[in-house]
């Protein structure tokens, strides 16, 4: 069996899983935010499942200075303090980590991307398969034929592996010695490496491309010509200084212990606690099995009827967890199923006598998932290019519509009578969209609407609301992205018009098709809300109402909103100054740490001031409208947040 050892940068895994669903936060019924452990949990789990490794071991950074802060304090200073949510859960996932009879590897002095990478190469000196499990590109420079980098599946995307040949190809460059060379010229803003002010990266890989390392660069600034040989002139201590701060450490006081990194069976008994705790009842049934729904219930207390069968009251939030439970538990992070492997019959519908059809078959359904195809994200702009219908899961109908306005007119006048069918219900994801192109061809839909966008709204505000993050979240299906059909964003960019019929066949019926199946599954999380009677009574009428104001435009007073702008800006700045003058220090005012501590160490208004998990001062809207009586200082910085919230 090939050793294949996997070594997963932690923190660069952990924002990740963090912000895929911080428009859609995970909450316990205590109310902590558990994003990060869950996300982190699933990758972990899905990839020792799925890669099938024979070792692995997670690396995590300390809050001990590194070499790299001593030759450049302002290495990483432009990085903003990690969320109260994500520092909280650090702890709990070394735990979990732990649970599952993996090492956690921390070393002062020493970055993760040192530690993984001294390991890397210690490993594949002893015959190792290493796989380096990061979405960050600076690993690039460590990539051989038995280390490379593994960038795990994200939101429907599927997962990355980078050799040399990739790592080249990415860089443009020859070889991936020269990835510190180019990152030595172009400088990372993530890190703030400065490299050579005015430099970017396809000047610096022209400049590879010339003179192979950046020394070289350097040694023959004076025969490059014009600004650039001034650029490389000027900022020669610089690149110099960057290359170093980009170059990671190998020799790192970590060492490769063959038999500590084994998979091995995962302690149950400490993850059955700590899921339990976290409130990762599918979950915990997906790794742990049956016996995690058993302890569950032991430690809950729920009852059994008289058959021994379990009586459970759900909650709404395990209501999601229960529907998700049958697709991948990744939520947003893995989508297995596509149109490539999932069974679907998609129909093309052209001619008088087919669209009859079609109309006599939708005339029988109550509920119609309906979206349009058109050439312009405003749909103001858009011209029809085709109608999509779906009433069957798996099934759907496109009907495309010709560039000529008469002749789509004309097909849209078979349809009048099913649009003016008041029994109907469509179902659409952002609905007002397709209505408000609906309208410029004076077509008007009279029934009634469920728009799965606006329902995803009520029972989760803050989530995304993008259909594609909606389908893998949901339903564990990555949709076809738009962009394989008309290529990315930009001015080479083209419509729907300029795409195969076929290949728009299959993505307007898709798009159609994955609506209805969300419709499905969001109608009984609107009723496990209690938000049925506010979606059905109120909003769903209202997509109506600002469809026909957009149609109609809103009269916005510019000037003034500029000058409002200036005077919220010039309000704030006094509020800030204000702050600091009580203080008697000036320090980051967004800065919850920092803040913290003015309030209650040193300034000391309550001596009782709450803390996190983390150890810092809770400094939220709550605790200072507590305060907010005792001291102008609280007052000046909650009115200093409105107003700069406002003027954003």
């Amino acid at each position: 069996m090939t050793k294949k050892l996997f070594l997963l940068d932690a923190m660069a895994l952990i924002y990740r899983a963090y912000y895929a669903l911080i428009r859609s936060p995970r909450l316990t019924s205590k109310g902590r935010n558990t994003n990060a452990q869950f996300g982190f949990t699933n990758t972990l789990f899905d990839l020792i499942n799925k890669e099938k490794p024979t070792h692995l071991a997670v690396a995590f950074d300390t809050s001990a200075p590194t070499e790299r802060h001593t030759d450049f304090a302002d290495y990483k200073a432009n990085r903003q303090e990690a969320p109260e949510d994500l520092s909280d859960s650090l702890e709990d996932i070394k735990s979990i980590i732990r649970g599952f009879n993996l090492p956690v590897i921390e070393c002062d002095g020493f970055e993760a991307d040192d530690i993984i990478g001294g390991l890397a190469q210690q490993a594949e000196k002893e015959g190792y398969q290493v796989f380096m499990v990061t979405p960050d590109k600076d690993f690039g420079q460590l990539v051989t034929e038995n280390i490379k980098i593994y960038k795990p599946p994200y939101q429907g995307s599927r997962e990355e592996i980078m050799g040399p040949a990739e790592v080249c190809a990415k860089w443009n460059i020859k070889n991936v010695s020269q990835v510190i060379d180019i990152l030595g010229l172009m400088g990372d803003a993530v890190d703030n490496i400065p490299g050579i002010p005015g430099i970017g990266e396809k000047t610096a890989s022209k400049l590879l491309s010339e003179y192979g390392t950046l020394e070289n660069v350097l040694a023959n600034a004076d025969a490059i010509k014009g600004s650039m040989g001034e650029k490389v002139r000027n900022g020669k201590d610089l690149a110099i200084l960057s290359k170093k701060l980009a170059t990671i450490i190998t020799k790192v006081p970590c060492l490769f212990h063959e038999e500590d990194f084994r998979i091995k069976e995962f302690n149950r008994e400490v993850l059955k606690d700590l899921f339990f705790e976290l409130e990762f009842r599918a979950l915990g049934k997906r790794i742990l099995g049956e016996e995690f729904s058993v302890h569950a219930g032991v430690q809950e207390g729920i009852q059994t009827d008289l058959f021994g069968t379990v009586v459970e009251q759900k909650k709404p939030a395990q209501i999601v967890e229960d529907i998700l439970e049958e697709h991948p538990e990744n939520i947003g992070l893995i989508a297995e199923k596509n149109i490539a492997n999932t069974p679907h019959n998609y129909f093309l519908v052209t001619g008088e006598a087919e669209i009859n059809d079609l109309i006599e078959k939708l005339k029988a359904e109550t509920e119609i998932s309906f979206d349009t195809e058109t050439t312009n994200i405003d749909a103001n702009r858009a011209d029809l290019v085709g109608l999509s219908f779906s009433y069957k899961t798996g099934e759907g109908y496109y009907v495309p519509c010709p560039a000529d306005r008469d002749e789509t007119l004309k097909i849209l006048s078979y349809f009048k009578d099913l649009f003016n069918d008041t029994t109907k219900i469509w179902i659409g994801q952002n609905l007002k969209y397709d209505l408000l192109v609906m309208k410029w061809y004076d077509v008007e839909l009279s029934g009634a609407l469920f728009d799965t966008m606006v329902a995803h709204y009520l029972f989760e505000p803050d989530g995304r609301r993008n259909m594609d993050i909606l389908s893998a979240q949901y339903l564990g299906y990555a949709p076809v992205p738009i962009e394989d059909l008309i290529g990315k964003k930009g001015k080479s960019q083209g419509t729907m018009r300029d795409v195969d019929i076929e290949k728009v066949k299959e993505y307007a019926v898709e798009d159609a098709d994955i609506t209805l199946q969300l419709k499905n599954v969001f109608a009984p999380l609107l009723e496990a809300k209690s938000v049925n009677t506010l979606f059905h009574d109120l909003e769903a009428p209202l997509v109506n109402v600002l469809k026909d104001i957009e149609f109609e435009g809103v009269r916005v007073d510019i000037d003034f909103l500029r000058e409002y702008s200036k005077e919220l800006e010039k309000e704030a700045k006094l509020r800030e100054e204000s702050v600091y003058a009580q203080a008697g220090v000036r320090f980051n005012l967004a800065s919850p740490r920092q803040l913290g501590e003015v309030l209650f160490d040193k300034l000391k208004l309550d001596s009782k001031g709450k803390t996190t998990k983390s150890g810092q001062y809770a400094t939220g809207e709550d605790v200072l409208k507590k305060l907010a009586n005792q001291s102008q200082i609280v007052d000046d910085i909650l009115t200093f947040r409105e107003l700069t919230k406002l003027k954003s």
